[in-house]
C-alpha cells in the first residue's frame, strides 16, 4: 500500500470517517499527525496544504484534501488506484 498521512485531531468526526473509509479499502497503516497536541504540526499542515481544517490527507506525495475530497475520489472510482503503489 501507498503511504497514507493524515493530519487529525482527537475529536474530529470527519477524521474518523476518513480513517474508516481508508480502512474499508484495505489500508492497514495510517500515519496520524495530531495537530491538536502539537501547534507546530498545525502550522506545518497549513503551510503544506493552504488549509486550516482537518483531516488533511496525503496518499503518497499527493495531497488529497479532506474527507469530502477523499469520498469524492472513492465515488469516482479513483481511490483504490491511488492506494496501490
Amino acid at each position: 500500500m501507498t503511504k497514507i498521512v493524515m493530519y487529525t485531531t482527537g475529536f474530529c468526526p470527519y477524521c474518523k470517517m476518513a480513517e474508516n473509509l481508508l480502512r474499508s479499502k484495505g489500508v492497514t497503516e495510517i500515519e496520524m499527525i495530531r495537530v491538536d497536541l502539537d501547534p507546530e504540526q498545525r502550522l506545518d499542515m497549513m503551510d503544506k496544504t493552504g488549509r486550516r481544517t482537518v483531516p488533511q490527507i496525503y496518499i503518497g506525495d499527493r495531497h488529497v484534501g479532506g474527507y469530502d475530497d477523499l469520498a469524492r475520489l472513492d465515488h469516482q472510482g479513483e481511490l483504490v488506484s491511488l492506494l496501490v503503489p
